[in-house]
């Protein structure tokens, strides 16, 4: 997280509903010799204050949840890009990179074997309505002993929220040059991500501080 208060004042809610809507971050608990990270895509749970997931039974992560609960961090990245100097339109500007990155701190657990099911069904549900009209696909179509051997090579973990930390970094100390720095980032950038910054830097509140 950036240390600058500025760029940690967005409400703890909008940075929830940021990362539940790219429900694809990175888990991360201690281990000796260093922490264990898995990249792993998650729905919040039925109780709001939870976020459901699933680790593929070997990894490193998921022995550890079989005999504790452990303190865990996931981290979400958002848009992100570098900033040129030239954008701005003013004079003795420095590059810099902007970007959002939400972390969420709390307790990971694994869940009973009997509730993976019908939580990759609610996860699949939740992705496949994004690609409507097509067809929603549902583990049923699939044959059931062919079901049955992939859902033994997983289980499902529950991450219960106790902290949102987050940074939403552009260039909020800029007025109108951070808006001329948005449009440059959007007619040169390559892709939807740097589009998708160059629309949350335009909509960044600024102030008159002129420093980055």
């Amino acid at each position: 997280m950036h240390p600058n208060p500025i760029y940690r004042q967005t409400e703890a809610e909008r940075s929830l509903e940021f990362a539940l809507a790219a429900g694809f971050g990175q888990i991360m608990v201690s281990a000796d010799p260093v922490p264990l990270v898995a990249h792993i895509p998650f729905l919040q749970g039925q109780q709001g204050d939870e976020i459901e997931l699933h680790l593929v039974r070997s990894n490193p992560i998921a022995r550890l949840l079989q005999k504790i609960q452990t303190p865990a961090k996931l981290s979400v990245s958002g848009p992100h890009g570098y900033i040129s100097p030239d954008w701005y339109g003013v004079k003795d500007q420095v590059p810099t990179w902007n970007y959002v990155a939400v972390h969420l701190s709390g307790t990971l657990r694994m869940l009973k074997h009997d509730q993976l099911l019908a939580f990759l069904d609610r996860l699949s549900a939740h992705f496949e309505a994004q690609l409507a009209p097509k067809p929603a696909r549902k583990s049923s179509k699939m044959t059931p002993e062919v079901l049955q051997k992939m859902l033994r090579q997983i289980v499902p973990c529950s991450f219960k929220i106790e902290d949102i930390q987050s940074t939403w970094k552009l260039n909020q100390k800029k007025d109108m040059s951070r808006l001329a720095a948005a449009d440059a980032v959007e007619q040169t950038g390559v892709g939807s991500e740097t589009i998708a910054l160059a629309a949350l830097m335009r909509a960044a509140e600024g102030s008159n501080h002129s420093h980055d």
